[in-house]
C-alpha cells in the first residue's frame, strides 16, 4: 500500500516513480590519502553482572535496555551515511561539497531514506530509472565533505581507518539494501566495491553480527546474518520498523 510522505519537506516527494534521466555527476577531485573516520567509535556495551548462580538480578519492572550502539542511544548525524557507503551507496565531491547517492529496488525504500536524510538536515531527491530501480541522492553540501574526504581515495570508495558500524548506520544500510530471507537477513554490498568488503565484514563482526559473505553467484555480493540471537541483535540495533517498510522486510518486523 502507499507509504506516508516524509515528515520533513524535501526537494522531491517520493514516488511511485516514473523514469527520468539521471543527471551527470560532477567529477571528483583527487586526494592524496583518506582521512580518518570523522566520528569516534562508541564505547563497549556494558552487561549486567550475574549472581553466583548465574542469574541476573532484576531490581524493578522489566524495561527495554538501550544498546550503546543502537539507534536510540545515538543522535542522527551526517556521519550515519557511512552505512549507505558500507553497502552499494556512492559519494562524489564537487569543490568543497559532496553528495551521497544510492540505487534502491523498491519505492518504500525511497520513502524511508528521504525521511531519514531529512532527520539529518539533508535535502534529498529521487530519480526514477527503470521499473523497481530508483536513485536517491542528497544535494551537494559542505556537511558531507568530511565523509567524502574519509571515504574517497581519488575517486575510489574505501572504508576509512577506524571504520565502525552502529545502529543508525545499520538502519540506513538495512533501509537501502537489506532484505529478509528464509536463512536470515541479507545486507547488500556494492558490486564494484570488492576492496571494501573485508573491512565492512570486520565492522559487522565487531558489533556481534559476523556475517557470511555471499558471492554474486549466491545472490551477492552481500553479507548474510543468521542465527536467532544475531538476528535479534540486528533488530535491536536498527530500531523500530519505519511505517513505510513492509514488516517482512525489516529486521524483527515479522515476528
Amino acid at each position: 500500500m502507499p507509504a506516508p510522505a516524509p515528515a520533513v519537506p524535501v526537494v522531491a516527494t517520493p514516488p511511485t516513480p516514473t523514469t527520468t534521466a539521471a543527471p551527470t555527476s560532477a567529477p571528483a577531485a583527487p586526494v592524496s590519502a583518506p582521512a580518518a573516520e570523522p566520528t569516534a567509535a562508541p564505547a563497549a556495551e556494558p552487561t549486567a553482572a550475574p549472581t553466583s548462580e548465574g542469574v541476573v538480578l532484576d531490581s524493578g519492572p522489566a524495561v527495554r535496555q538501550l544498546s550503546l550502539f543502537g539507534v536510540e542511544a545515538n543522535d542522527p548525524a551526517t556521519g550515519d551515511l557511512a552505512g549507505l557507503l558500507a553497502g552499494p551507496g556512492e559519494v562524489v565531491r564537487m569543490g568543497g561539497t559532496a553528495r551521497v547517492s544510492i540505487v534502491v529496488d523498491a519505492a518504500w525504500r525511497v520513502h524511508v531514506l528521504v525521511a531519514e536524510l531529512a532527520r539529518r538536515g539533508l535535502s534529498a531527491s529521487w530519480i526514477g530509472r527503470v521499473e523497481e530501480q530508483h536513485g536517491v541522492r542528497t544535494s551537494y553540501t559542505t556537511r558531507l565533505a568530511p565523509l567524502s574526504a574519509s571515504w574517497l581515495r581519488g575517486t575510489t570508495k574505501r572504508p576509512p581507518p577506524g571504520f565502525f558500524l552502529n545502529g543508525p548506520r545499520l538502519r540506513l544500510w538495512a533501509a537501502a539494501a537489506g532484505r529478509a530471507e528464509q536463512l536470515g537477513f541479507v545486507l547488500r554490498l556494492g558490486p564494484a566495491d570488492e576492496g571494501c568488503w573485508e573491512a565492512v565484514g570486520a565492522a559487522l563482526a565487531a558489533i556481534g553480527l559476523p556475517g557470511v559473505l555471499l558471492d554474486p553467484g549466491a545472490g551477492g555480493p552481500a553479507y548474510r546474518i543468521t542465527g536467532r540471537r544475531r538476528l535479534a541483535r540486528l533488530a535491536e540495533l536498527v530500531g523500530d520498523r519505519p511505517p513505510a517498510a513492509p514488516p517482512a522486510q525489516w529486521p524483527g518486523g515479522a515476528t
